[in-house]
């Protein structure tokens, strides 16, 4: 049973920083992108930033292109997402994922399709 579980969300004001992680159990990460989206009150849950661990490839939506770095630590197989200069529009419940490789970049980080999710860590940005 594959288990994603979050931590390191919290409460920082605008221009802080944060490390979210996400520990991937038993999931093959060789063979899954893995990525964090972001969900606000009524409004759909975005990516922000994806990984295919297999090659390191990233992909970041534009608004946090140099401001959050997505890493992944193969010998604990654990997912982080450092964020700097963080703004209140960062705000939102951001959530773990995986996806199985047999899809694509698209079908995971724009559609948000994905095998596996987290519960989800809440981050709060205060102007």
């Amino acid at each position: 049973q594959v288990q994603l579980v979050e931590s390191g969300g919290g409460s920082v004001q605008s221009g802080g920083s944060l490390r979210l992680s996400c520990a991937a159990s038993t999931l093959p990460y060789s063979r899954y992108f893995m990525g964090w989206f972001r969900q606000t009150p009524g409004k759909e849950r975005d990516g922000v930033a994806a990984i295919f661990p297999g090659s390191g490839s990233t992909h970041y939506v534009d608004s946090v292109k140099g401001r959050f770095t997505i890493s992944h630590d193969s010998a604990k197989n654990i997912l982080h997402l450092q964020m700097i200069s963080l703004k209140p529009e960062d705000t939102g419940m951001y959530y773990c994922a995986a996806a199985n490789y047999g899809g694509s970049w698209y079908e995971f980080f724009d559609l948000g399709r994905a095998n596996y999710w987290g519960q989800g860590t809440q981050v709060t940005v205060s102007s």
